[in-house]
């Protein structure tokens, strides 16, 4: 029974692992629909683009792992840059109050990353193949560490430390810097920012580089300790991260971290006591619960059906 229970803690302590990387993937998506108030599909290949920039940086030239981590997130700043170029831009070509809430414009955009998504994915696996590509054993985050009766793997706790330094400098940006309250102001009311000054383009701009940076982050880590990656490898976690971004309210950063964790706690009760496959279904079915009892999401009150 004691052997079962200390099971159960790795599980839990696996779950908010797995859930701290689902909340800088879902925060990411929520940045960007709260300042354009549509769902940028191609974060998934972002997470993606910051496995793949690590690994050829380890192979190439073998620096510490705190230079592998600055350069990933380098690369993803970049990459969203890139992103709100390419995807986004283009279809914000009219700026009035009418255009910026056209159902057709926000789905036109929708589709637009959608579309950069498939060839960002398709390009990646005739560059580097479908299969797994292996990480350098000098490299890989699994260093057991001992707590008593618990063993757990080193990647843990960087995902640990890396995600709770990441939020922390993420609230402190978006509370006490220029840039924050801006990213703050358009995503309450597009056109009264630009009204008081705000510089709009630069602000939407830095949210995508912004959440981009995390999204590669996440990506590199989990490459590292799960020892592998591939070019369909952030599918799964952008679906989940979708989805605590849908039961967070959409536009709560605050609500998107809190069922990110949820979900990965849940992922991690599931597969406990059923077979693995059974935690993929955790998060459709958070999805259907959210959309039928809680329209709106739990932290989402006084914005419209999700």
């Amino acid at each position: 029974m004691f052997d079962l229970d200390v099971f159960f803690v790795q599980q839990l302590v696996n779950g908010l692992s797995v859930g701290l990387i689902y909340a800088l993937m879902a925060i990411g998506f929520t940045l960007i629909f709260g300042v354009l108030n549509v769902v940028n599909f191609a974060h998934g290949e972002v997470y993606m683009i910051g496995a793949f920039a690590g690994l050829w940086l380890i192979t190439q030239l073998a620096p510490p792992l705190l230079v592998v981590i600055l350069a990933v997130l380098a690369c993803g700043a970049l990459v969203g840059f890139g992103l709100e170029r390419i995807a986004f831009r283009p279809f914000r070509r009219f700026r009035d109050e009418a255009s910026l809430k056209s159902k057709a414009m926000r789905e036109a955009t929708l589709l637009s990353s959608l579309a950069v998504s498939i060839i960002v994915r398709e390009v990646t696996e005739k560059v580097f193949g479908s299969n797994m590509q292996p990480i350098p054993q000098e490299y890989l985050l699994l260093t057991p560490i001992e707590i008593g009766p618990l063993t757990f793997a080193s990647g843990q706790f960087l995902i640990f430390g890396l995600a709770g330094t990441m939020l922390a400098g993420l609230t402190w940006l978006l509370k006490r810097t220029r840039i924050g309250l801006a990213i703050r102001a358009v995503a309450s009311n597009p056109m009264g920012a630009a009204y008081v000054g705000i510089h709009t383009e630069r602000t939407i701009i830095a949210t995508f580089v912004i959440g981009s940076m995390l999204g590669s982050a996440a990506g590199l880590v989990v490459g590292l300790y799960q020892g592998a990656i591939f070019p369909a490898m952030g599918f799964a976690p952008a679906v989940k991260a979708f989805v605590a971004m849908v039961m967070g309210g959409l536009s709560s950063i605050t609500g998107a971290v809190v069922c990110a964790l949820i979900l990965g706690l849940a992922e991690a009760v599931t597969t406990y006591y059923f077979a693995q496959g059974w935690g993929d279904l955790v998060a459709y079915l958070f999805l259907v619960m959210t959309l039928i009892f809680f329209p709106t999401g739990l932290f989402g009150a006084g914005r419209e059906r999700v």
